[in-house]
């Protein structure tokens, strides 16, 4: 383990992007400000956020400050595990591997298409009529 006071991630998924900050810890995990249990209301959201933690056998060692922005709330979810993840790797080369496994080191490049000229959305096109 480094001897930083702290490790940082940045995590990115869709539109979103979480800025983490890992500290020797107890297990608090803070977003933008709140709670992680209360800025995410849904089941699973805080499962999936902290899951990099559960990979890698450090549940209750950091704490971890996350500013997100951006995107919805599945992207946002997304973002924090992955810069969990990122940052966790700073901690210890050791976790690449369980990382790697559980796919949170991939970033994850889905995105809304664009909407093209001419179409109602990115690929639908208006009714055609033949005669």
């Amino acid at each position: 383990m480094k001897s930083l006071a702290y490790f940082q991630g940045t995590g990115r998924r869709k539109t979103s992007i979480a800025r983490v900050r890992l500290v020797p810890g107890e297990g608090t995990v803070v977003v933008n400000g709140k709670p992680l249990e209360d800025y995410f209301g849904r089941e699973g959201d805080t499962e999936r956020a902290l899951s990099p933690f559960v990979a890698t056998n450090t549940t209750r060692k950091f704490n971890a400050m996350v500013k997100v922005q951006g995107g919805g709330v599945t992207g946002q979810v997304g973002a924090i595990a992955h810069g969990i993840a990122r940052a966790l790797l700073q901690v210890d080369k050791e976790n690449t591997k369980p990382l790697r496994q559980a796919g949170l080191l991939t970033r994850d490049p889905r995105a809304k298409e664009r909407k093209k000229p001419g179409l109602k959305r990115a690929r639908k096109a208006p009714q055609f009529t033949k005669r």
